[in-house]
């Protein structure tokens, strides 16, 4: 299944800020369809943020993440014309990546 990314990295004052909205249903495994059926758990658990493949941030994630999640993040160092990369895996093995230019 394919997840898209939508994703900008800006230098705002002496930090980049990247901003990412992840298309990803987030399922908890704590609700029920129409039928009563339990909705099998399904969500990111680990998201990875690099700068020209250079590690800048690593989240592990849970269920309580919202469907759709949006993350915002500042990082150091970083200078126009750089490569900004994202990835993620969910628990069910998915994966998604995108990248964008500093602007």
């Amino acid at each position: 299944m394919a997840y898209p990314m939508r994703m900008r990295a800006n230098i705002e004052g002496d930090a980049v800020v990247v901003r990412v909205l992840m298309t990803h249903p987030e399922e908890t495994g704590l609700l029920k369809d129409k039928e009563g059926k339990i909705i099998p758990a399904h969500f990111i658990q680990t998201v990875t943020c690099k700068n020209n493949d250079k590690t800048v941030l690593t989240c592990d994630w849970g269920t309580a993440i919202s469907k759709n999640p949006f993350l915002e993040f500042r990082f150091k160092g970083g200078k126009s014309g750089d490569k900004v990369t994202v990835s993620w895996i969910d628990n069910k093995g998915d994966t998604s990546t995108a990248d964008t230019t500093v602007s």
